[in-house]
């Protein structure tokens, strides 16, 4: 099997494209889109990386990357590769505490930071770690003694280019089988694993997932996922070979407006963007006038017909036509206006996403591809086809990958993207690992008769009553989800009688009921504390879960105040829950909750 390298990724790219397109990256400077050319990246990425080795960093050091996603974090990334430096990612949302570990767990020599803020979390810690030499910073605003500017860096380099003039031909001669990046998983059960990924492994998924994605000619992305996540920069590196013009998000709260100054083709996100355009969607639909809604659920029911129909691979009937046509002037269209207009798919993944929400976008031509992997699979396992999607499902395995479903239902894999090991921890390497060398995903899941992925749960994740019966908390809290009274939840029951459920309110929809019902309140807490309220936003949440069996139903219904988020610990920075972290962070009021609803089984059962 072919095996290649992200250096020999980085120059055929630059390369191939200097001549045929306007630009590589694009990033919002001064309130305003400044285009990189493939030229520029190219030279900014090589004097970089003569820079490093100046400072002294050699093959197979560890250089940091501490920042948010932005052009200069693919630039430093292509400058470590290039320097055959293994380059490790560093969430910016992570405490100075989990910085200083990662640094010293990886062995770090050097460190980009990103602006003032993080250079500041490694100053602070920089005395306990004697290998960390070097800090970079890309701003301007973060020079202080002991710190390099990106800019100084880059001059560095371009003044000693001639010291390196076998320089390209060394970076390409980097072995497939070399490491090229370190990435430490989140950690929710004890301290992170470094990731060991090589060249190959990154190489092969990037040449796999574009024999499945239909990529052609002036496609632009809007990219806004964490870079530190090999999610994001695995996409990166698949668009980048495309030909695909990256527009680098100002932030996470601003995509709706970079949307409609973008205009993309392509968007990869997480579920949580999804879900919140189709909350936006119900909002603005039930808030209208009575026609207005009557018009936009029929529109939605034609949508979900005609959807069906391309689904299903049926021929359309000329009546159903007609009407999504209506259906697409009246509704869809104005959907696709305020995505861009151009848009012609979503890649989903890192979280299952609903297929009522799939399907809703489907319908508007919008479609989502969802994806499955892992960071230890560099990370696409699978991948729905964009002609062949199949919704509720994570799609085939991507070319080169095998999987197979163990006796107890979990998801084993093999293929050239697996990961080398965790880093220094030979036991926890071994214990992902079966007697057959396949890779224990620890997600459990089903393969359907043409050989689509369905994920049931985590297997960590799965909770196992008191009664000895197995609940998967993830699709209960998505189907509650739907409801426009919710913003979060999060199903807790491990080891105990039964389900209980944490719900925390969309307060901008709570706050018009209550007004409605003339229920005042001077704070948040002080809603919730409305018996009224309670009872609301219960009969909303058991709403929602009609079709469940009895042993999964929630026998509590927990409102919690505030919603989760990356800082309090409680999300991972691609926007998943920590159930752990928010089982421990709530453990007085989900104690509380328990004996209450047992006092309240006692009575019933005396």
């Amino acid at each position: 099997m072919k095996k290649g390298t992200l250096t020999q990724l980085f120059f055929e790219t630059m390369t191939r494209y200097a001549d045929t397109l306007p630009c590589a990256y694009r990033a919002k400077v001064g309130g305003a889109w400044q285009a990189i050319t493939h030229r520029d990246a190219e030279r900014r990425s090589r004097q970089q990386a003569i820079g490093l080795r100046e400072l002294g960093i050699q093959p197979g050091d560890r250089v940091a990357i501490l920042s948010e996603t932005r052009v200069e974090w693919a630039l430093a990334d292509f400058a470590c590769l290039c320097a055959q430096a293994v380059d490790v990612p560093i969430y910016p949302t992570l405490t100075t505490k989990q910085i200083e570990y990662i640094l010293s767990d990886s062995g770090a020599v050097g460190v980009f930071c990103s602006t003032a803020e993080q250079v500041a979390k490694v100053v602070e810690v920089k005395t306990h770690l004697p290998a960390l030499k070097h800090l970079v910073a890309f701003e301007s605003a973060a020079a202080r003694p002991g710190v390099t500017l990106l800019g100084d860096l880059e001059a560095k380099g371009k003044a000693a280019e001639h010291r390196y003039p076998h320089f390209k031909e060394e970076a390409l001669a980097v072995s497939p089988d070399a490491l090229a990046t370190l990435i430490y998983t989140s950690g929710t059960t004890g301290d992170p694993k470094g990731v060991m990924l090589s060249h190959d492994n990154i190489w092969s998924n990037v040449q796999a997932v574009l024999q499945v994605l239909d990529l052609g000619d002036a496609e632009q992305c809007l990219a806004m996922l964490p870079l530190s996540h090999i999610f994001e920069r695995m996409v990166d590196y698949t668009l980048m070979q495309a030909g695909v013009i990256i527009n680098y998000a100002e932030s996470f709260d601003k995509v709706a407006a970079n949307l409609g100054e973008v205009h993309p083709t392509i968007v990869v996100s997480v579920p949580r963007l999804y879900e919140k355009v189709y909350a936006r969607v119900l909002e603005n639909a039930l808030s209208g006038s009575a026609i207005k809604r009557k018009i936009f659920f029929w529109a939605k029911r034609v949508g979900e017909q005609w959807a069906n129909h391309r689904l299903a691979g049926v021929s359309i009937p000329p009546w159903l036509a007609f009407r999504r046509a209506i259906a697409d002037r009246l509704v869809f269209a104005k959907l696709r206006a305020r995505t861009g207009g151009r848009i012609r798919f979503f890649v989903s993944g890192s979280a299952p996403l609903s297929v009522e929400i799939a399907k809703f976008f489907f319908s508007a031509d919008l479609p989502i591809i969802e994806g499955y992997g892992l960071t230890e699979s560099s990370p696409v396992l699978t991948l729905n086809p964009i002609d062949r999607p199949k919704l509720g499902t994570v799609g085939p395995v991507v070319p080169g990958v095998q999987l197979k479903i163990a006796s107890d239902g979990e998801i084993l894999a093999k293929g050239p993207n697996i990961m080398k090991g965790y880093y220094n921890k030979p036991d926890e390497t071994k214990a992902v690992f079966d007697a057959d060398g396949w890779f224990c995903t620890g997600d459990i899941g089903e393969l359907d008769g043409d050989g689509y992925l369905k994920i049931t749960d985590r297997k960590k994740d799965l909770l196992k009553t008191a009664g000895g019966k197995y609940i998967a908390p993830q699709p209960i809290e998505n189907q509650v989800k739907l409801n426009k009274f919710v913003a979060n939840a999060v199903v807790l029951g491990d080891k105990r009688k039964f389900p209980i459920i944490l719900v925390v309110p969309n307060y901008e929809q709570l706050e018009k009921w209550a007004a409605t019902r003339g229920l005042t309140a001077g704070s948040h807490p002080q809603l919730l504390a409305l018996a009224d309220v309670k009872a609301k936003l219960e009969r909303e949440v058991m709403g929602q879960l009609r079709e469940l069996a009895k042993y999964e139903m929630p026998k509590k219904v927990v409102l919690i105040e505030n919603d989760f988020t990356i800082e309090s610990g409680e999300l991972t920075p691609t926007l998943k829950v920590k159930r752990r972290a928010v089982e421990a962070h709530y453990k007085a009021v989900i104690d509380q909750a328990y004996a209450e609803a047992d006092k309240m089984a006692a009575a019933i059962e005396g």
